[in-house]
């Protein structure tokens, strides 16, 4: 992409501030809160917000809303500028990487309590937001109906294994939480799945997902958890091989902020823009999107959204089954 002249000599301007470029450095990372980056950055929400001002008349980070809460992300900018934000090292950028690894802990561990709190009632909890009958079957209609590996990320109760266990030959489910994947095994052996298995794995770490495992790749009402969906996608792209398919169960965009305290849901829904945006980001493209609409008004409007992976794309590692 070229770059206009007066366009980059401005964003040159905006980023040359120490302040502003360890932002950049951040939001090359994940998006962010104004009070996540208030304390990562150690200085004053007046005078963080004044820095974001500039960087985003200069077109360099986008804000966006979702309820009470704003954040921040990196805009489309040049790839000179994403390399050279890449290539920044030093003591402070250590510290900035090491207060953001806290966030996303904190992150992880507040989702991580609910579950612990709510993992026998969690079928149940999800019934109060959508009838997953109508999701399920949804789901059973765009995936083959015969593939070898399915990997479940975020398995919870370990469903997505049990539904599709006709389908695959081998299965693996991932959660952080071992409350649900204790009850995860319990419903599978209730089932009679032999063929699949359930660990404990972070998959927002991409480094604990092997590469080139799985045909299909299921996220069944995970994304809006997270801090950073776009990690889970990431993840399931990894995980793909070429021409597998990423199955995405989740909301539409809605207002019901009330959701975050009372579920801890901290993202309130997805366009398609959006998830197509995600998929394009890591050599995916948006194959199907399905809408459910709620029989009451007022109610959460269910996606699913289907991925495919370029078939094009040599594989890093080939391996013969799951690692």
């Amino acid at each position: 992409m070229a770059v206009l002249f007066p366009e980059g000599l401005d964003q040159l301007r905006a980023a040359g501030e120490a302040t502003r470029l360890r932002t950049l450095a951040l939001l090359s990372e994940g998006d962010l809160t104004v009070s996540e980056l208030t304390r990562v950055l150690e200085q004053s929400q007046p005078r963080v917000s004044r820095h974001l001002r500039v960087l985003v008349d200069a077109g360099l980070i986008e804000p966006y809303q979702e309820g009470s809460w704003r954040f921040y992300r990196l805009a489309d900018i040049d790839p000179w500028l994403t390399s050279f934000l890449a290539s920044l090292s030093g003591e402070e950028c250590d510290a900035d990487a090491a207060a953001f690894e806290a966030i996303r802990q904190d992150r992880a561990a507040k989702a991580a309590e609910f579950f612990a709190q709510n993992a026998e009632h969690w079928d149940a909890l999800r019934q109060l937001h959508i009838d997953d009958c109508l999701i399920e079957e949804a789901m059973l209609d765009v995936v083959p109906s015969r593939f070898d590996r399915l990997l479940d990320l975020g398995t919870g109760t370990g469903r997505m294994l049990a539904l599709f266990a006709d389908r695959y030959k081998e299965g693996l489910g991932l959660d952080v939480s071992p409350e649900m994947l204790a009850i995860a095994r319990v419903k599978l052996d209730e089932a009679e799945v032999r063929h699949a298995s359930v660990r404990r794995r972070d998959f927002s770490r991409l480094e604990e997902i092997s590469e080139n495992t799985a045909d299909v790749v299921c996220l069944h009402h995970v994304l809006h958890f997270l801090g950073e969906p776009s990690r889970a996608i990431a993840a399931a792209a990894r995980a793909l091989v070429p021409g597998g398919l990423a199955l995405i169960a989740d909301f539409a965009p809605h207002a019901l902020e009330d959701l975050r305290e009372r579920y801890a849901h901290r993202r309130l829904g997805f366009s398609e823009d959006e998830i197509g945006s995600y998929a394009s980001a890591c050599g995916m493209t948006l194959a199907n999107v399905t809408t459910l609409n709620p029989e009451t008004s007022g109610g959460l409007i269910s996606k699913i959204w289907l991925l495919e992976k370029a078939s094009g794309q040599k594989p890093v590692e080939k391996v013969s089954t799951f690692a």
